[in-house]
């Protein structure tokens, strides 16, 4: 990664420091940009009277607010660096800053991934409805990585990206439809500020007339959230290196074999920790209330418990069966193995507890 690259928009945040006469402000930044921090800390006290503190712990983020503790500490101004403002108050000033990316891969390596792709969702397209399933054939559905939405109305490709590398989407899709594809850059919910935004949390912009996607971006984080939120085809065009690639399916199903195994495992938990975040943009109290209420009408035992951070070390001790996370989604899928006993997702608890159907397919955990 390149950091000269990037654009931590320094003078517009300085020019605000210097218009509000904030004397300590702080910034709060992801893993991958906090080698960047000293320099901008450097560079902001140079160039105006502010003393400026770095949130130094873990920044998952905007959802991971640090304002309580920074107000605590007399803190005028958050910088927070690298991703979109959500629907959430932060309680205090804050500039919420993109930190675009100048790169701009080109569009042929990733071409034949995007007709293969093409070709399969014309398939799904003409496969149409479904019949009914057998419990056999419903728990197979679920464990399917390509058939468990709703039936196809068109094959369109969805172009979507990760917050460093939106603004390039405008120039991507005039590319890709001179390439011969029908492009839509989708619009999702209230926790998504640009289009073709894609959240670990929140994949709200994905439509029946999508019948497979292009990701620009880096790593597999994004992208197995929205295979696993909409069974659709998904390539990577990486604009660091330039190199693309697809989200196997066979990755995608092991992670769905996984979640199956963890439900399979809960079938007789009698006593379940129903984990709330106490994070900002993760607090669903009123969800951990329903999955408490509803392990009561199965005659089983629901214990909240309120964590800022979630690990295993924070919960295996407990004496519970299985655990309930209704804080951040991904920590269920992507930390599972992390955890002495089972972590499942509300939808999981349901289907365990019979409420939900196998043949539904695997509902992703969402926070809207």
């Amino acid at each position: 990664m390149d950091l000269n690259r990037h654009d931590f928009q320094l003078e517009e945040l300085m020019t605000r420091i210097k218009d509000g006469d904030h004397r300590l402000i702080a910034l709060q930044v992801p893993e991958g940009l906090k080698m960047q921090a000293l320099e901008m800390m450097d560079t902001i006290e140079t160039d105006t009277s502010a003393k400026v503190v770095l949130a130094a712990d873990p920044c998952y983020g905007a959802c991971d607010l640090v304002h309580d503790k920074m107000q605590m500490m007399g803190v005028e101004l958050v910088a927070h660096m690298g991703h979109s403002q959500m629907n959430i108050d932060s309680g205090m000033p804050t500039q919420f800053i993109d930190v675009t990316y100048e790169g701009d891969p080109e569009i042929q390596p990733v071409l034949h991934i995007l007709h293969a792709h093409r070709e399969g969702a014309k398939k799904r397209l003409e496969n149409g409805g479904d019949a009914p399933l057998s419990e056999e054939e419903a728990q197979e559905r679920f464990l399917d990585a390509v058939g468990r939405t709703a039936a196809l109305t068109d094959v369109k490709l969805g172009l979507v990206g990760s917050i460093q590398h939106l603004h390039l989407l405008p120039a991507f899709c005039e590319r890709l439809e001179a390439a011969g594809f029908d492009v839509t850059i989708p619009l999702g919910g209230a926790r998504l500020t640009f289009p073709g935004q894609v959240l670990g949390c929140n994949y709200s912009g994905d439509y029946n007339d999508i019948g497979h996607y292009l990701f620009l971006g880096s790593g597999d984080f994004h992208p197995i959230g929205l295979v696993l939120h909409t069974g659709k085809p998904l390539a990577m065009l990486d604009p660091y290196t330039g190199e693309a690639t697809e989200m196997s399916l066979q990755r995608i199903e092991r992670i769905l074999r996984q979640r199956f195994g963890l439900i399979m495992a809960c079938q007789d938990a009698e006593r379940y920790g129903i984990l709330i975040g106490e994070k900002p943009g993760q607090m669903r109290r009123t969800l951990a209330l329903r999955m408490k209420r509803m392990l009561e009408r199965h005659g089983k035992k629901g214990y909240l418990l309120a964590l800022e951070h979630v690990g295993p070390e924070l919960i295996d001790f407990y004496p519970v069966d299985a655990f309930v996370n209704t804080a951040c989604p991904r920590i269920a899928i992507d930390d599972a193995v992390k955890y002495a006993k089972p972590l499942i997702t509300p939808f999981e608890l349901e289907v365990t507890l019979g409420e939900k159907d196998w043949g539904e397919g695997y509902r992703f955990d969402e926070i809207p």
